[in-house]
């Protein structure tokens, strides 16, 4: 009887100083909540973490479409330039352009080619070529006194002197001024980006 009577005592003293601690937990934790500011977020932080956040994604797609637009500008040209460079070397040999002597360009072949009256002649020069690739044809003598530019009239007017991206290809040549004169020069062939290239 005497164990069973401690033993109540403990169970009962247990119990209260168990309720007495949750009471005190209780009524500590309510008012540490609401007047301990240490461990709460103000309301506005959180909202310049999304602002850092949105700003570097966009800080960073900007980024990457320029290097991808940068990617494909040079690719362009790299793939074009073979292309234009081929060209310039098969226009050393245009019956268009050709002297009498093989391998040398007549200036006075050029003056027609590339005056107003040259029209009908420009067209047949250029119809040999695909009109998917537009270019034109710049002949110069070396020290630059005489320069040629022979473009088609099949494109729009000022297509070519606008910012399209174009690529350029010279060849060494040599002009006929007049039959006792002949000077080195070159032939530049620029070679303009379409929208299906």
């Amino acid at each position: 009887m005497v164990v069973s009577l401690s033993t109540n005592k403990v169970g009962s003293l247990f119990i209260n100083n168990l309720l007495a601690a949750g009471r005190k937990f209780w009524e500590k934790s309510d008012t540490s909540i609401l007047r301990d500011e240490r461990g709460t977020l103000e309301p506005h932080s959180d909202l310049l973490a999304t602002a850092l956040a949105v700003i570097g994604f966009v800080v960073f797609a900007a980024l990457l479409s320029r290097a991808y637009m940068g990617y494909e500008d040079s690719s362009f040209a790299l793939e074009n330039y073979e292309s234009a460079s081929l060209l310039a070397g098969t226009l050393t040999e245009a019956p268009a352009f050709r002297a009498e002597s093989p391998g040398i360009l007549s200036a006075s072949a050029l003056d027609k080619l590339s005056g107003p009256d040259g029209q009908d002649e420009r067209m047949k020069f250029f119809a040999a070529f695909s009109g998917n690739y537009p270019f034109l044809v710049e002949i110069r003598t070396g020290d630059g006194r005489w320069q040629w530019l022979i473009d088609p009239e099949i494109v729009e007017p000022g297509y070519l002197m606008g910012k399209q991206e174009k690529v350029a290809a010279s060849v060494p040549v040599v002009i006929e001024l007049n039959p006792a004169e002949s000077v080195p020069g070159t032939l530049t062939v620029v070679m303009y980006k379409t929208p299906w290239m």
